[in-house]
């Protein structure tokens, strides 16, 4: 089953053309296309799901959403290596 992780946006950049931002999730951070929600912001909360994020949320409805994953094991798409922000070629193990 393939689910949205809720996430806060910490930054927002450009690149190639493409909206993109810097997402939390919990402790970590990953990056996230904005172009299916392009009103998205800094300090919104959106729903991510392959690397794009497809919706927004409030912060209660991210933190209920991120509990109840955490509860049911389905984090474990935040484990997988990422991509070096400095070099998004390279990806960090």
């Amino acid at each position: 089953m393939c689910l949205g992780i809720p996430g806060e946006i910490l930054q927002t950049f450009d690149a190639g053309g493409l909206k993109m931002a810097r997402v939390r999730f919990g402790g970590i951070v990953r990056q996230a296309c904005l172009d299916l929600v392009p009103d998205a912001e800094v300090g919104d909360y959106v729903v991510v799901h392959v690397g794009f994020a497809i919706s927004k949320l409030n912060a209660e409805e991210a933190a209920r959403a991120y509990r109840l994953l955490e509860e049911m094991g389905q984090l474990s798409e935040l484990a997988y290596p990422v991509l070096d922000e400095e070099n998004p070629r390279v990806k960090k193990i």
